[in-house]
């Protein structure tokens, strides 16, 4: 058999994506199966679950028919490879339904949504409850033959260093980042006790401000004196550049080393991750760190992290949240109040048990 799967466009889905490619593998051991992905998730594809990983073209304009052509000369290159017995389309998007209908795959799955039923043969209908786990939705893609009993935020099982008193015996307990991400000349971490901190976001709606999270290294490195390492991509950069000038924070810069793999065991040895609600905090979860996240526009019922590592959402459910928007709408006085309400000292106490705990 021979297998299709369109991934998931951002880093935090296609983490989420993980028990789907599980359970795909687990029940097609011997099928090839190829995911297509968009270049700035090439470097979290699961290679030890598929046989290959074929990168859509970048778009370096953004316009529609740049779109278009990446899409088209995916769908050609999959043609190129033979039949497809069976596709799946993991984003709910229009134009990756057209991709697997283009790639002239023989069944085609996916949700019946973004006006794309028409391109797919084996339509799902897309249950629109609010309390519907992204991952849950991904694993029931899959044929019923196919899909496991057991509740996909159940999918890893409690290790003993995730601070929770009960074990709930999971398909797996620990992830492994060497098998799934091999090739990445990983960074070293430190030999310290050390915590980290991910202060970036792709939308406004998601960015704690900077001042807060100042705020918290500061009070963290005076009752731990523990140090921070903050990570991202060049982007934060910046971000990093004017924490650090603040030497009573004890922060190091550890953004811009590479890709997003190369961190694996700075999460891993980590006493905690403190993170806005973003694909790094999905990240931290899946390579076994605590984490604690400040949650802006996000729900976190559908998008919480689910991994080995335990997670703590703090949020400041005003009326018009969660809104799911990248920019937020409200007048002025009530601007992005969702993540403004959020205070440090809120989470502060928390934070300091887990820094506290022995990580095994």
């Amino acid at each position: 058999m021979r297998i299709l799967v369109k991934a998931p466009n951002w880093i935090g889905d296609q983490i989420l994506a993980y028990p789907f490619f599980h359970y795909l593998r687990k029940a097609a051991p011997r099928a090839t199966i190829v995911s297509i992905c968009s270049p700035w998730v090439e470097d979290v594809q699961f290679r030890d679950l598929v046989d290959e990983v074929h990168v859509l073209p970048r778009i370096y304009r953004g316009g529609l028919m740049e779109k278009w052509r990446a899409i088209e000369a995916g769908a050609r290159a999959m043609r190129a490879q033979g039949k497809w017995d069976l596709a799946f389309s993991l984003p709910n998007s229009f134009s990756s339904g057209w991709l697997l209908l283009r790639s002239g795959a023989r069944r085609r799955r996916g949700y019946d949504a973004d006006g794309r039923g028409i391109l797919l043969n084996e339509r799902l209908k897309w249950d629109a409850d609010p309390n519907r786990h992204r991952a849950q939705a991904f694993v029931d893609l899959l044929p019923p033959e196919w899909r496991p009993t057991l509740p996909v935020r159940d999918f890893w099982g409690i290790p003993p260093d995730n601070l929770l008193d009960s074990s709930i015996p999971g398909e797996l307990i620990r992830f492994d980042p060497e098998k799934s991400w091999p090739g990445f000349e990983t960074v070293e971490p430190p030999a310290e006790k050390y915590w980290v901190l991910a202060p970036g976001a792709t939308a406004d709606s998601r960015r704690w401000p900077l001042e807060n999270f100042a705020q918290l290294a500061r009070k963290i490195a005076e009752t731990t004196g523990m140090r921070g390492l903050i990570v991202g991509g060049p982007k934060e950069a910046p971000i990093a550049a004017e924490l650090c000038g603040d030497r009573a924070l004890k922060l190091r810069d550890f953004t811009g080393q590479g890709p997003v793999p190369v961190l694996h065991k700075i999460f891993a040895n980590s006493q905690f991750t403190l993170s806005n609600e973003s694909g790094l905090a999905h990240v931290a979860s899946l390579c076994g760190s605590p984490v604690q996240i400040v949650c802006g526009a996000a729900d976190p019922k559908r998008t919480q992290p689910l991994g080995p590592g335990r997670v703590q959402v703090a949020i400041n459910p005003v009326d018009c949240w969660p809104c799911e928007k990248n920019v937020c709408s409200q007048p002025f006085d009530s601007k992005l109040q969702c993540l403004r309400g959020i205070r440090p000292e809120m989470i502060l106490e928390e934070v300091l048990r887990v820094a506290a705990a022995p990580r095994l």
